[in-house]
């Protein structure tokens, strides 16, 4: 059943978790979890553990400086670790409920399937919030809004430049992400739950989805290892009131000291707190 994993507690929207985040942690960072075996640390390589022992690590070291965390399902899958991707999301939601947890699953597919990805985001895994694919339609997405507590995060203007083959095209006058964010903010968001995946790679094109949908939260890949640029990416993203984004970098704070051994949630922390601050910098 839909919040099931909140047991007798009422359950917490996802825009209400997130905006109490922004606020007590004075943040829009949000930390990508993508696990990468060659890039841990030596004395972790062979813990058949490694995964969970190193995510906890970078959890516990920047807790107190992101509004988010984004495992991203990919780097779990390819490696057969979905049993400590369960677990690294149990223990966030165990140690800190009170920041959002964000499945980057980008899933898109017809109704029926999609119900069971809405599960397996949502049950399974416990998230408050998922990535899907627009490209086939409201009735792919509809499922995820069966449990209305949660927010469903739908691409619009990618942080690849791949990303200008489809999402740049005119569509009737207009670019069809910028005809994506109309729909979403005008149409889609039935329950308040929704929000966009907005590249911090095109400022410009950031700026104009913040004018389409208002005040609607945004997660914003590409800083960090991708090269976006911090304030041209907050000047042009973030909302009325100076929040509005979950920041994401991933890799930039991740591996941010390759051959810290067993310092790397240290390293890692000092990375994220300067961006944090970074960020912060912009934001009045």
């Amino acid at each position: 059943m839909p919040g099931l994993y909140l047991n007798t507690k009422a359950p917490v929207k996802f825009i209400d978790k997130l905006s109490a985040a922004w606020t007590t942690n004075n943040s829009l960072l949000c930390v990508g979890l993508d696990p990468d075996l060659d890039r841990f640390p030596a004395h972790l390589k062979d813990q058949p553990d490694a995964i969970v022992t190193f995510c906890k690590a970078i959890i516990d070291a920047t807790a107190d400086l992101a509004c988010a965390f984004k495992p991203q399902i990919a780097y779990f899958a390819a490696l057969g670790a979905e049993g400590q991707l369960e677990e690294i999301c149990r223990y966030l939601r165990d140690t800190y409920p009170h920041i959002p947890l964000v499945l980057d699953a980008k899933r898109g597919d017809i109704g029926a399937t999609a119900h069971q990805y809405a599960r397996e985001a949502f049950d399974r895994y416990g998230a408050d919030a998922v990535t899907v694919n627009p490209y086939m339609g409201f009735d792919s997405v509809e499922p995820y809004m069966a449990w209305p507590d949660r927010g469903v995060i739908v691409l619009c203007r990618t942080s690849n430049a791949g990303g200008s083959d489809l999402q740049f095209l005119d569509v009737g006058g207009t670019r069809l992400y910028q005809h994506v964010a109309r729909l979403v903010a005008e149409k889609w968001n039935r329950n308040g739950q929704c929000a966009l995946v907005v590249g911090a790679t095109f400022p410009e094109e950031l700026a104009q989805v913040r004018a389409i949908v208002g005040d609607m939260p945004l997660l914003v890949p590409g800083v960090g290892a991708q090269g976006g640029d911090v304030a041209a990416t907050v000047t042009a993203g973030k909302s009325a009131n100076g929040a509005g984004m979950m920041i994401n970098s991933s890799r930039a704070i991740l591996y941010a000291a390759p051959q810290a051994g067993e310092d790397f949630a240290a390293a890692a922390r000092r990375v994220a707190l300067q961006t944090r601050d970074e960020i912060n910098r912009f934001r009045n």
